[in-house]
C-alpha cells in the first residue's frame, strides 16, 4: 500500500480548509470533509490510472524540473508529485475558486527551492 504526506503549505492548507469548514457548517461537516480528503489520497497513492498529468506548459514558471498531477476532491483541487518512496507528495489543495496559477507556482516554486537545496 502506497501511502501519502503532506508539504508544509498543503498541511496549512489542509487546516484552513478544516477551519473555514467548522466556521461555516460545523465540526461534523469539517470531520466529514476531511475525512474524504484522505480517502481520496489514499485511492490516488494506490492508483496512478487516478492521476491526471499537469501539462508542463501549465507550470508556472515554466522552467521547474516537476512532474505534477493533479486530482478533483469535492471543491477542491489536490495538486502532487511522485517521491521515490512508492509516496505522493501533496504539494497543495486548492479550492476551485482560488487563482490556481497563482497559487499553485508559489507552492511549487518553493518545494523546488526546497528540493535544490536538499541536493
Amino acid at each position: 500500500m502506497a501511502a501519502y504526506r503532506f508539504y508544509p503549505t498543503a498541511d496549512r492548507q489542509q487546516d484552513e480548509i478544516w477551519d473555514y469548514t467548522v466556521e461555516q457548517w460545523g465540526e461534523l461537516q469539517a470531520e466529514k470533509y476531511i475525512n474524504e480528503l484522505h480517502s481520496h489520497l489514499n485511492q490516488l497513492a494506490d492508483n496512478k490510472l487516478l492521476w491526471q498529468a499537469l501539462p508542463t506548459k501549465l507550470l508556472v514558471p515554466h522552467d521547474l524540473p516537476l512532474s505534477v498531477y493533479f486530482s478533483r476532491c469535492n471543491k477542491h483541487i489536490i495538486f502532487f508529485r511522485e517521491l521515490s518512496d512508492r509516496m505522493i507528495g501533496i504539494i497543495a489543495i486548492l479550492h476551485e475558486t482560488m487563482d490556481l496559477p497563482v497559487r499553485l507556482s508559489e507552492d511549487l516554486r518553493k518545494i523546488n527551492d526546497d528540493i535544490q537545496e536538499s541536493e
